[in-house]
């Protein structure tokens, strides 16, 4: 188990959505300091205003003297620095390498040689089977971290795996809300696509999990339902559309989307601890006895999971996100 009080935590990308709300509970737990890292000079701005008592350092994780430098006496690290975008990743797949993967590399090191004691770096869905450069580049990414842990090392590393985290950053419902307000259409790629739906809170308590059960090469899971991208239109254009007729146009699926993602596929399962909350999925080198209930083939994917559907149920959802992307 690792303690965050008295503790020095590094956040790379530290300004994003998830890095805003993963410093500030940090912060009530009682951590010496928390230092955040990040290439945005606008963002890190923005964020000092709010949060004052956060070291501030401009850097890239694709600098390995730069990472060295900051990572000097640093206990924790939460790796979230990345690109994202699956559009701008498939038209420029090399810098997603250079930062998912590459950057990813760079942070490991950088750790090892300051003698950090966890680190947990953030994935995606888009990492297991992957169809697009963000999630190739992610799922080299895992194969980095979660491989260090072969040798004895004093550091532990660990991922953590996520779906679409509602509100943040370059998510589907900022723009569904600000179509609804500028009166439609709203945007639908195909109506059955389903997504996984994960809070920002939600996101946050998977990797303070993660870094105080990580005892090296997991990827850890949080469950969570998942909705249609057209049940989760409908239900923000009854929430938030005034009782207007909003029109709804399909736009069919972009380069590099799948219509339905998955958390743990058919092969992880069969190595992985389930609790009512979480997977926690063993490396294939330090397997522990676990008892799969799946049968052979079984994946937990966002057509499977539990669903949400009606304007009210997914409006409870929506209540718990609040206005993320209006203040980060």
């Amino acid at each position: 188990m690792t303690a965050i009080r008295d503790r020095t935590i590094l956040i790379t990308g530290g300004t994003g959505s998830f890095g805003n709300r993963v410093a500030t509970h940090l912060a009530s737990l009682n951590p010496k300091r928390i230092i955040v890292y990040s290439r945005d000079e606008k963002k890190q701005w923005e964020m000092q205003h709010r949060f004052p008592d956060f070291d501030y350092v401009i850097g890239d994780v694709r600098d390995p003297a730069r990472l060295a430098d900051v990572m000097r006496g640093v206990d924790l690290v939460f790796h979230a620095a990345a690109l994202k975008q699956v559009p701008s990743c498939e038209a420029y797949p090399y810098e997603a390498f250079q930062t998912n993967t590459i950057g990813s590399q760079n942070v490991c090191d950088a750790a090892l040689r300051a003698g950090v004691g966890t680190v947990v770096a953030l994935s995606t869905d888009k990492a297991v089977k992957p169809v697009n450069a963000m999630g190739m580049s992610k799922a080299m990414m895992e194969k980095i971290v979660c491989s260090k842990n072969q040798m004895p090392l004093e550091t532990r590393f660990c991922c953590v795996r996520y779906g679409n985290v509602m509100g943040s950053r370059g998510s589907v419902i900022p723009l569904f809300r600000k179509q609804i307000e500028a009166g439609g259409p709203v945007t639908l790629t195909v109506g059955q696509m389903t997504r996984f739906l994960m809070t920002l809170d939600e996101s946050v308590d998977l990797v303070v999990h993660a870094m105080t059960h990580a005892t090296g090469g997991e990827v850890f899971v949080r469950k969570a339902p998942a909705a249609t991208v057209a049940d989760l239109a409908r239900a923000l254009i009854v929430k938030y559309g005034g009782g207007a007729e909003i029109p709804v146009r399909t736009i069919g699926i972009r380069p590099g989307e799948k219509v339905d993602e998955v958390l743990v596929n058919e092969y992880e399962i069969q190595r992985a601890l389930e609790t009512d909350d979480y997977f926690t999925i063993y490396p294939e080198y330090r397997v522990p006895a676990v008892t799969c209930r799946y049968p052979v083939g079984y994946e937990y994917t966002s057509a499977n999971t539990r669903r949400v559907s009606g304007p009210e149920e997914i409006g409870a959802l929506l209540d718990r996100v609040g206005l993320v992307e209006y203040y980060i």
